[in-house]
């Protein structure tokens, strides 16, 4: 004999499953370390494989995805801190993981090609068919997923990742730039491997990112980098030199780590650093100014896991690197991972945001100072 709910018994019992994913949640945001003042909170559920973010002049929070094929729409609309708000802005892409904002339009960047959707803010219900700004990025996947920043310059920054772990294929491991519009592009930075995160000094206007580094030269080889680039021309040096002091073991031969610019910084090898943002807000106290979030994803091929963590990376006023820590962590417990950082944002009030793709949920990291 089947047994039906009445609408009141489902509702109690979605309601039950509800209190019991925040139950779950609330008790792994406890797990997170931060330093004294600091507070994490959810922002959002429900955003599967949240991979890079923008923020809209209205507000609006737009997260990229790579696994999941989907541009979603993150709106708090009774201004409780909590966005309730999801809309798809497109799905079924080809990893669509890197989102930004530029004069009303979001643009969204599938690895061959970059899309825009004008006017979004006021269409969320029902999005726009996307403009394609252009088809010219190569087509491969492998590393090919993109992150996109529009420059202090106006030009659109995007990376164009090596189709391998190791290899020497021209047209790839490439910072490109470009109009608005598609037009006039070209390569701004060569020798990057697989960069996911790219920002701009606040004073300085140069180009900083983060450069993935190659795999299968053990635990602990080579480094992820911290790279900046002030002026265009500049090569980083993969697939010949990888941590600016270690040349690569198949073709780094007759080659010299001198002849390419080296990392303003390296980090753990395999930690998977991605997104990065330099913070401009009052939020926090004045030490935070100007210094540099990244978001480490962590390891998949190592046989103990690093990273999982945002790291806080300290830069003086001439822009040199004086030192970095970890910021956040505790997504890794032991050895097992619930969670993923993959992007930082800050907000207009000068809270932090931090996407994960394992967990599917944005979180906002608050100064209180209590």
């Amino acid at each position: 004999m089947k047994h039906i709910l009445s609408p009141i018994s489902l509702l109690i019992l979605v309601s039950s499953f509800q209190v019991q994913a925040a139950d779950v949640m609330s008790e792994k945001l406890s797990l997170i370390k931060l330093p004294p003042g600091f507070e994490i909170q959810l922002f959002a559920e429900n955003v599967p494989n949240a991979r890079q973010l923008a923020v809209g002049d209205q507000g609006t929070v737009f997260a990229g995805s790579r696994k999941a094929g989907v541009v979603y729409a993150v709106v708090d609309h009774d201004g409780d801190l909590f966005a309730e708000g999801i809309y798809v802005i497109d799905q079924d892409l080809n990893m669509p993981s890197g989102v930004e904002f530029r004069f009303g339009s979001l643009y969204v960047g599938a690895v061959d090609r970059v899309l825009r959707y004008d006017d979004i803010e006021s269409s969320l219900d029902s999005p726009p068919e996307p403009d394609v700004v252009t088809y010219d990025f190569p087509d491969k996947t492998h590393h090919g997923w993109k992150y996109l920043r529009f420059g202090p310059d106006s030009l659109l920054y995007v990376p164009v990742g090596a189709p391998c772990n190791i290899c020497a294929e021209p047209g790839y491991a490439q910072i490109r730039r470009m109009m608005a519009d598609g037009s006039g592009m070209e390569v701004y930075a060569q020798g990057v491997r697989n960069s996911v995160g790219l920002a701009f000094h606040p004073g300085r206007k140069s180009l900083w990112f983060t450069d993935n580094g190659r795999d299968l030269m053990g635990d602990d080889m080579p480094g992820d980098e911290l790279n900046v680039a002030p002026q265009a021309g500049l090569d980083f040096g993969y697939p010949y030199c990888h941590q600016g002091d270690t040349p690569d073991p198949e073709f780094g031969k007759g080659k010299s780590c001198t002849e390419f610019t080296p990392p303003a910084l390296t980090l753990g090898a395999h930690v998977a650093a991605l997104g990065l943002t330099f913070y401009t807000g009052e939020m926090f106290p004045q030490p935070y100014r100007n210094q540099l979030f990244i978001a480490q994803h962590g390891s998949w091929n190592r046989s103990e896991k690093s990273g999982y963590n945002i790291l806080l990376v300290k830069i003086d006023d001439e822009g040199n690197v004086t030192g970095s820590e970890v910021f956040a962590s505790g997504w890794l417990q032991g050895e097992e991972n619930w969670g993923r950082p993959n992007d930082v944002l800050q907000m207009p009030d000068g809270s932090l945001l931090v996407s994960d793709d394992q967990a599917g949920v944005i979180y906002r990291i608050v100064y209180t100072g209590q």
